[in-house]
């Protein structure tokens, strides 16, 4: 018997301006929505300014499902579409 820990596949992003990189973390700490983990922020200079952008990026983190099959093949099979498998385990 196999055990799988699934998880969904989501993920949102929001653009963000600002005058320093604390700005632009304190920005995107508060943008991010319910369930959504924070995974990226590149920050790119503005020619001519002291402006700051960046392109927040988050993914979902809070979902998770266990499914179990007999083999590996069958658990794979299972994962739906929009989720991805995070752990295997066997019992």
């Amino acid at each position: 018997m196999y055990v799988g820990t699934i998880r969904q596949v989501e993920s949102a992003s929001v653009e963000l301006a600002g005058h320093s990189l604390a700005e632009i973390r304190d920005q995107a700490q508060a943008a991010a929505p319910a369930g959504f983990d924070l995974v990226s922020a590149p920050v790119q200079m503005i020619k001519g300014s002291t402006e700051l952008k960046a392109t927040a990026t988050y993914r979902r983190r809070d979902v998770l499902r266990d499914i179990e099959a007999d083999d590996r093949e069958a658990l794979f099979a299972k994962v739906p579409e929009g989720w991805q498998l995070v752990n295997l385990r066997k019992h």
